[in-house]
């Protein structure tokens, strides 16, 4: 057992420690720099105290990286107690002001009184680029999100009959509106010039849209106020998703590279449902080592598909999802269920199963979502791949 426990409460410029000793007394209350050598001297003087400490966080990422660094790579033993349970457990200490010398006595505090923290540990270099690549991914994909719906609003503004019909999560649409944005536009060039200017820019289906776009043009002769400079907005932003779509296309490619070069790529990948970039987010997620979780049942808890009882006087049973979980590991383990269900013979007859229970159907998802999370857990620990139709054994 430790003898001495440091909180940091963590900012952008400036982490604060506070170091209590085992009867609760405040033994040290600095602020720090986010500098190496300001953290180092940090490092030093708690070790001076007493060697035997226990380091306790309340991120676990961005601002904090060098202070984990720093204390990983010494060798100390580093838990994370979540800001949210920090914020609560707040309330139960002297005084109603908040400051970080406070937070950081928290923190140190609860790590001294709980023994159920997650202990954080050194990741590999693979981990953190997959963490680094499907995190800028995520970013992209929003971004592309905000530009096509508003896109959507700007078109709906000056010609909706055309928003109407085009797929804008397709590329043929958004090269139809790098160059035409207007009804009248649309009339003047003609179905067939349309088509084959379509075609030119190696547009599938030309024939179809071109078709559509004719026939919704058809359907407006009305010009909106403001037309012309809503379709130079329409036209850059049409661009800059198309452009966005190349980036995410080409962070794809990286991503699936790195992913296959992973010692468990082959073990992940054989899960029906998870393929390169589900299974990169689950090791950038879990790093791959299982062990940090201890059971499975840990997994699926944070993962957010195992559901938690809400029981209060004479309610019982009563079962909610949790409210507090990764939301990384959920779109892993749910979004894998689902393309599992279309492919996999296994997978399907057991959400049938959960619907003829009279279940809905995220429920059934989820409970589907929650046994995958046993057998690859269970691939991972044995280190061997998934089998749709095991060998039968017969008695000699």
């Amino acid at each position: 057992m430790a003898l001495i426990w440091a909180g940091t409460d963590i900012g952008k410029t400036h982490h604060h420690c506070v170091v209590l000793g085992a009867e609760g007394e405040r033994l040290l209350s600095r602020r720090v720099l986010n500098d190496e050598p300001e953290l180092l001297a940090l490092l030093a003087d708690v070790l001076a105290i007493d060697e035997d400490v226990v380091w306790a966080v309340d991120v676990a990422d961005g601002m904090a990286a060098l202070w984990i660094n720093v204390l990983l790579n010494h060798g100390q033993h580093l838990v994370y107690i979540p800001g949210l349970a920090v914020n609560r457990a707040s309330a139960g200490y002297r005084g109603m002001g908040k400051t970080d010398a406070k937070d950081a006595t928290v923190i140190a505090d609860q790590a001294r009184m709980r023994r159920d923290l997650t202990v954080l540990r050194p990741d590999s270099e693979h981990a953190v680029e997959l963490q680094v690549l499907t995190g800028r991914r995520a970013d992209l994909n929003a971004d592309r999100t905000r530009r096509i719906n508003r896109l959507r609003g700007q078109l709906t503004g000056i010609f909706p009959a055309l928003e109407r019909v085009l797929d804008l999560g397709n590329v043929g649409p958004l090269v139809l509106l790098t160059g035409y944005q207007t009804p009248a536009a649309l009339r003047r060039t003609g179905v067939k010039r349309l088509e084959t200017w379509l075609r030119n820019r190696k547009v599938r289906g030309a024939e179809d849209l071109a078709a559509a776009a004719l026939e919704a043009a058809e359907r407006q002769h009305t010009a909106v106020t403001g037309e012309k400079v809503i379709a130079q907005v329409i036209h850059t932003l049409a661009k800059e998703v198309m452009s966005l779509n190349e980036q995410i296309a080409e962070i794809d490619k990286l991503i699936g590279a790195r992913f296959r070069e992973h010692d468990l790529a082959e073990v992940i990948s054989s899960m029906p449902g998870i393929g390169p970039l589900l299974g990169a987010e689950f090791l950038a997620a879990t790093a791959g080592d299982m062990s940090r979780f201890g059971t499975a049942d840990r997994l699926a808890s944070l993962a957010g598909v195992a559901p938690v009882p809400r029981d209060s006087g004479n309610v019982s049973g009563n079962l909610h999802r949790p409210r507090r979980y990764h939301r990384g590991l959920q779109r892993v383990f749910y979004t894998s269920a689902l393309i599992s269900i279309r492919n996999c013979d296994a997978s399907r007859r057991f959400y049938e199963r959960k619907r003829a229970e009279g279940k809905r159907h995220t429920q059934a998802v989820l409970a589907l979502a929650r046994r995958r999370v046993n057998v690859l857990w269970a691939l991972i620990r044995d280190e061997r791949c998934y089998q749709s139709n095991l060998p039968v054994t017969t008695a000699a």
